[in-house]
């Protein structure tokens, strides 16, 4: 196999001798380290590293860090990167002061982008996802999450799942599949919701299941999207299917959504603008992770999450991007954390054990990646000098990688 040098690393971050585990509470604020180090990659996998003291004389291909700092690859636990068309359209019309539901109500929002996307033939459809998975990985995530939900119909979900399932296959990031049929009603379903509900499980579901088209399955479980006993009634579905569960919760209002995602033991929750103390309890009782999108409220002007609390509770927390075309159209992870920091009150280290470690978690890929570790796989990014990891959040617009490296191969 060939082998890949990187030597002259200021700051080997997140670097572990023993399998990584999910950091939550105070154990957030720890982010082991080795400095002035090398990392030797082997085929696909981390090697070895150690201190610069103790660097291979040679390897196959040799990069030199010149004093940066090498972290692993991001994982986006949750994106909408499948789309057909921008809604800047809508960014307008909330600089002019409506709200998220009623552009909702005036044709937007979802809805819009689903009936651009059910018109957009599956080879357009893909080559636009691709770039944009390219412009993730470019910015230094290595896995990525997406999800369906822009189809509505049985034909489109399928048309989207298939897009994923292609994009699988051709790029060597790590990638996984959600179906969210639930992401909204649709308008000929608008007085009968419980029939789309219907729809989605005894139409949609076995067909995505016999096809092994997706993952995870999730709902937009709050005000004026579904409810709690139509979110049980999907997940039970999926469940049966051999889909577990991932829930978009609590955006909007105290949906419930938390409660039923933990019942389902859901892998985890996202968004979590409204979160209290009866969201907190139920958490602490599970093993689902708490994940945090802040370019969402950014965007949207909403309340952030309260990552402080949940945090100071002693739960742990992800963060993810939610990249999609209404209210998060940025896949750039290192913002992400710079919101984390500036306004959720997380620390750096904190915000950056979210966006590997947890958010590997999230996505169930925690035994390869998120981690600096012999035999993971070979996720990593290089950035230029910086003076610490604060630097990162800090210069929120600065580019912050200078190598990508996917799978032991330089992209």
């Amino acid at each position: 196999m060939p082998t890949l040098l990187l030597r002259n690393i200021s700051r080997l971050v997140q670097v572990h001798d023993q399998a990584a585990t999910v950091v939550k509470g105070q154990q957030m604020t720890h982010l082991p380290s080795l400095e002035d180090a090398y990392l030797l990659i082997d085929g696909e996998q981390i090697s070895d590293y150690g201190r610069m003291a103790d660097c291979p004389e040679r390897a196959d291909t040799v990069i030199d860090a010149q004093g940066g700092m090498v972290f692993p690859s991001w994982c986006d636990s949750h994106t909408h990167i499948v789309y057909a068309e921008g809604r800047e359209q809508e960014f307008v019309m909330r600089i002019q002061g409506k709200g998220y539901e009623e552009i909702a109500e005036a044709g937007g929002g979802i809805l819009n982008s689903a009936r651009k996307l059910q018109a957009m033939p599956e080879e357009q459809l893909y080559e636009s996802a691709l770039r944009r998975l390219h412009e993730v990985r470019g910015y230094g995530t290595g896995a990525i999450e997406i999800k369906s939900g822009y189809g509505l119909t049985t034909e489109s979900e399928l048309k989207m799942l298939r897009v994923i399932r292609r994009l699988k296959q051709t790029s060597r990031m790590d990638i996984k599949a959600t179906f969210l049929g639930a992401h909204a009603v649709p308008l000929d379903y608008r007085d009968r919701p419980d029939a789309y509900v219907d729809l989605l499980i005894d139409e949609m579901l076995p067909r995505i299941a016999d096809e092994g088209l997706a993952d995870y399955i999730d709902v937009f479980c709050d005000r004026g999207f579904f409810t709690p006993e139509q979110t049980a009634r999907i997940l039970t579905a999926g469940a049966r299917r051999g889909l577990p569960a991932k829930i978009h919760a609590n955006e909007l209002d105290y949906s419930g959504g938390v409660q039923v995602g933990t019942a389902h033991n859901a892998r985890s929750v996202d968004h979590l603008e409204c979160v209290g103390s009866d969201e907190i309890a139920a958490l602490l009782g599970s093993d689902t992770m708490p994940t945090l999108l802040p370019s969402t409220a950014f965007f949207l002007g909403l309340e952030y999450a309260p990552a402080r609390a949940m945090i100071d509770a002693g739960l742990p927390v992800a963060l993810a991007t939610d990249y999609n075309p209404g209210t998060t159209p940025s896949g750039k992870m290192s913002f992400v954390l710079s919101l984390a920091c500036l306004k959720m009150k997380m620390l750096p280290e904190e915000a950056i054990n979210a966006a590997t470690i947890n958010s590997a978690y999230a996505m169930d890929v925690l035994d390869r990646l998120g981690s600096i570790e012999r035999g993971k796989r070979a996720n990593v990014f290089v950035t230029p000098p910086m003076s610490s990891v604060a630097y990162l959040p800090y210069a929120f617009g600065s580019q912050h990688v200078c190598t990508a490296i996917i799978a032991g191969q330089v992209v």
